[in-house]
């Protein structure tokens, strides 16, 4: 019988990646980037010029080829996207301490 193993709930620490919480974040804010572009309606190059990437760019982003992306960038494609980041820090048995970035 196969037993099953739970996963951690960040698959980059189930597969072994050293930089799993900035790739979990990245690839958190790249989908939510993909969520707000299809919403609009947008093409690559209509998303390329509201944002400033070039569309290659938009490509790879919108494919979650996120390498040339850092967490910073995609906040900021966010902000231009007319959205704000909002982080919140716990430590356990605490309330959220939340910080906002704004554009």
């Amino acid at each position: 019988m196969r037993r099953s193993r739970l996963g951690s709930g960040n698959v980059f620490v189930d597969l072994g990646f050293r930089d799993a919480e900035e790739r979990l974040l990245k690839a958190k804010l790249a989908t939510k980037i993909a969520q707000l572009i299809e919403k609009k309606g947008w093409t690559q190059a209509q998303t390329a010029e509201r944002t400033g990437l070039d569309q290659p760019k938009v490509s790879h982003l919108l494919r979650g080829r996120l390498s040339g992306f850092s967490a910073d960038r995609l906040f900021a494609i966010l902000n231009r996207l007319g959205h704000s980041v909002e982080v919140a820090f716990q430590q356990r048995n605490e309330s959220p301490k939340r910080l906002t970035r704004a554009s």
